[in-house]
């Protein structure tokens, strides 16, 4: 039996789950007030405090570090990798505490990961990181060879649910053609072709559909004429492009259950939450035209893959091109887990994490 912590760091909470092989014992989510973060000018200044709340977390559940098999976390920022598990090491730090590659809490969680399993035999770990790049060299191209298109996604949303579709299925991930979409926050949609994800887009910084809380593909003209009004900073763009945008920038929230309320007597939010859904579906047809209309599936996973009301509209748009499933909800601590179990397993190999840079 592998024992075996899986973490999360996310903005302002911490996400713990003990695993025993493939079956979840415990799992916390510990939320840090902002009086307390306010305190740290930085992500990685907070390790110790983000490490002392996993500490007693363990202690609190008879949890021995002694007995681990793997201390497992979501997958930070470094230079574009292929898909797979990767063993935590110095040069994997090094790039994401440079933050070159982008900023976010998971690159203190490599950090404390590698931290607490360096006086015991456990292995630290991360799964599929939202850096993979699995790009099909013609997805590459924008428009303008300053401006190359990036792979930037729910890396693993995507690769845990094509996974878990392909054995529910007595399918393998990597002799199957798929369509997944995580519908959360950001919106990413990706074409897999027999275990790599060819094309998709970049859900973070201004492609593809918009989401709740995020524009998606914007008008380039008007985007440059805004930029350079003299109205708007820098930080203001790049907040309405990511936190501001979307439903929240039409209508005030970015709850999609609120909206659904709000669209069954108000014309405008039935009209932008269609719109989001509409530019869902558009971007689904256009991973279907990757694949050549070559698809066995259609997945969808995230938040808002919960609610009936948009995965019906994508059905009655989509399924011409091929079935859908559904699974809603994040899954990341048991993608995290999941994923360490097969690299313990032998079942996939660990890889080193090689820089090129």
């Amino acid at each position: 039996m592998y024992k075996i912590l899986a973490i999360n760091l996310g903005s302002t909470s911490t996400k713990i789950a003990y695993y025993e092989d493939d079956k979840r014992i415990i799992a916390n989510t510990i939320d840090h007030p902002t009086r307390d973060l306010k305190r740290f000018q930085g992500i990685f200044d907070q390790l110790e405090y983000r490490m002392t709340a996993i500490e007693a977390f363990m202690d609190c559940n008879g949890i021995s570090k002694g007995e681990l098999a793997a201390i497992v976390s979501r997958g930070g920022n470094t230079e574009p990798v292929e898909g797979g598990i990767y063993r935590i090491n110095e040069a994997m730090l090094k790039q994401q505490a440079s933050q070159i590659y982008g900023s976010h809490p998971a690159n203190l969680g490599s950090k404390i990961a590698y931290d607490m399993c360096k006086d015991i035999e456990a292995i630290p770990l991360i799964v599929d990181p939202p850096v993979i790049d699995e790009f099909h060299p013609v997805a590459r191209l924008s428009g303008h060879p300053l401006i190359p298109r990036l792979s930037s996604f729910h890396a693993l949303s995507h690769k845990a649910t094509a996974r878990k579709y392909a054995k529910e299925n007595g399918l393998k991930y990597e002799e199957i053609n798929l369509i997944v979409g995580h519908l959360g926050g950001g919106i990413s949609v990706a074409a897999h072709r027999r275990g790599r994800a060819i094309d998709v887009n970049d859900a973070l910084d201004g492609d593809g559909p918009f989401s709740t809380n995020r524009t998606g593909s914007l008008p380039v003209g008007q985007l440059v004429d805004i930029c350079f009004s003299g109205e708007y900073t820098y930080d203001d763009v790049k907040t309405m492009l990511q936190g501001e945008g979307g439903l929240i920038a039409y209508l005030g929230t970015s709850d999609v259950r609120e909206v659904e309320k709000m669209a069954k007597t108000d014309d405008k939010a039935a009209l932008c939450l269609d719109a989001m859904i509409y530019q869902i579906c558009k971007e689904i047809g256009a991973m279907a035209s990757v694949l050549k209309g070559d698809v066995d599936a259609i997945l969808l996973t995230g938040g808002i893959a919960h609610s009936k009301y948009v995965i019906d509209s994508i059905e009655e748009s989509c399924s011409f091109i091929a079935p859908i499933a559904v699974y809603p909800g994040e899954n990341e601590m048991e993608s995290l887990a999941g994923g360490a179990l097969r690299g313990l397993r032998g079942e996939e190999n660990i890889k080193d994490f090689i820089p090129t840079k």
